[in-house]
């Protein structure tokens, strides 16, 4: 292991465009189906949809945020609508599978999503075996990340000491709470939407393109 990261004992991973490339574009499959909810309920064209979206989520962490604070709606139905895709333009990870399985310590997932369709992803890319547990939006009271009640919650219900803990994710803006609590932080730099915004190195200790390859060097690392 590098050096470095003698200290950590809790690996924390984002999913979506963290765990596979954002070049799969799983997620824009998703955003489509949020645009189509917004049409139906509030009956508006394909374009004020996509910016009412867009605001939602810069404005309020996710559109599922925007749309419980703005139009009071249900979370679990917009969560089903939304999640309602197929899952192939990603396939199992070999490499991502050994050096998770690689990696001392605990192996949590982190998500703005929900755990049903986390559960679905990690199947899909061979890692459906590989995490103690996923903390999804429901656990976190639909409170999202970057707010940081979601980090205080996730380490209270999941026995996380920040200190010891490392958490990766393709969102820069979502690593500062993180590094508040005084856990290390890794940047998936990967092009996803919206990845780079707030992004700043104050609470960035590594970026990195991709989390396979990265594992991979770290833990081939000498002492």
């Amino acid at each position: 292991m590098l050096p470095a990261l003698a200290h950590v004992d809790c690996w924390i991973f984002d999913l979506d465009n963290t765990l596979y490339p954002a070049s799969a574009d799983l997620f824009g499959l998703i955003d489509a189906r949020m645009g189509q909810f917004i049409q139906n309920l509030l009956g508006v064209d394909p374009q004020e949809a996509r910016r009412i979206q867009k605001s939602f989520f810069v404005e309020h962490g996710t559109t599922l945020n925007g749309l419980m604070a703005t139009y009071g709606i249900e979370p679990r139905g917009f969560l089903d609508f939304v999640h309602d895709i197929e899952m192939d333009a990603i396939a199992e990870d070999r490499r991502l599978v050994k050096a998770v399985a690689q990696l001392p310590g605990r192996k949590l997932i982190f998500t703005n999503g929900e755990e049903g369709y986390a559960r679905r992803v990690l199947a899909r890319l061979g890692l459906g075996e590989s995490f103690e547990a996923v903390h999804d939006i429901h656990a976190c009271a639909y409170q999202p990340k970057p707010d940081p009640a979601s980090y205080d919650a996730m380490c209270a219900a999941l026995a996380v000491r920040p200190e010891t803990a490392l958490f990766v994710e393709d969102m820069a803006r979502n690593l500062r709470p993180a590094k508040a609590l005084g856990m290390t932080t890794v940047w998936v730099n990967n092009g996803s939407d919206y990845g780079g915004h707030e992004h700043h190195p104050d609470y960035i200790d590594y970026e990195i393109a991709e989390v396979g390859e990265w594992l991979e060097q770290i833990l081939r690392t000498k002492i």
